[in-house]
């Protein structure tokens, strides 16, 4: 159930519109499943271009995390399986960089 304070008058007239849209039969009594059908058309959102970006820009973050994670992994595991001589990087930058004041 909604907390009392997070109703807006928005929402409010909304289920107020669905309820008077919702077809009573003409019933003393209220048929069954009419109070969940007058909710569900309340809370019921029209379809919306910003609510489709919203939803391809979610999945285009997950694959960019996914891509993320698999490329720091096969990275990882390259750089592991081969040595410091095999990856041309030098032995110590030290040694290197007095190498070069000779």
């Amino acid at each position: 159930m909604i907390p009392r304070a997070k109703i807006t008058d928005g929402v409010w007239a909304r289920l107020i519109a669905a309820a008077r849209k919702a077809d009573g039969g003409g019933a003393e009594f209220a048929p069954s499943g009419f109070a969940t059908r007058v909710v569900a058309l309340a809370w019921e959102r029209p379809m919306q271009i910003g609510f489709l970006f919203e939803r391809f820009a979610l999945r285009a973050v997950g694959a960019s995390c996914l891509l993320a994670a698999l490329s720091v992994a096969s990275n990882f595991t390259f750089s592991a399986a081969m040595s410091d001589d095999e990856l041309g990087l030098p032995a110590d930058a030290v040694s290197v960089v007095f190498d070069l004041a000779d």
